[in-house]
């Protein structure tokens, strides 16, 4: 019914959609053109929004865009120069596209500033061996090049 309300000019707040939590809904679902078009729409109602652009990045990556996953995540670093996600979303795409020097700085910025959380670390995990990997660096010495 809501939808109708909207759709028909209804106006209750009640019946708005919130097209960010849906987005995100169908992101978990894994409909993501059906996620980009609402994370779009959340993005008119919040014009220049950091945490809807770099969710519009993943719906990019997931269905295969990582140009415009990649845009959008450095409008977002303009914008916020400290967001870690987009520094770990960019990073990344970097590495997959080769460009692995160019990573490095994206995954050091996302671990001086890390999210917290029990998901934020397996992307830590992840970021710091990727960068050990890639600046050949241990993690039991992470200021020795690892001589293996």
């Amino acid at each position: 019914m809501s939808v109708w309300k909207k759709f028909f000019g209804g106006d209750d707040e009640e019946g708005r959609v919130d097209y960010y939590d849906e987005g995100m809904e169908l992101l978990i679902e894994g409909k993501f053109h059906e996620a980009l078009t609402s994370l779009r729409l959340a993005l008119k109602e919040q014009p220049g929004d950091p945490v809807v652009l770099q969710q519009i990045a993943i719906a990019y990556t997931r269905i295969g865009m990582t140009d415009e996953a990649a845009k959008t995540y450095r409008h977002v670093l303009q914008k916020d120069p400290k967001a870690s996600g987009a520094h770990y979303g960019l990073a990344f795409l970097l590495i997959r596209s080769g460009q692995m020097q160019d990573a490095v700085p994206h995954l050091r910025a996302f671990l001086a500033d890390p999210p917290t959380g029990t998901t934020a670390n397996q992307h830590i995990a992840h970021a710091e061996a990727t960068l050990a990997q890639l600046t050949g660096l241990t993690h039991d010495n992470p200021t020795e090049p690892d001589t293996d």
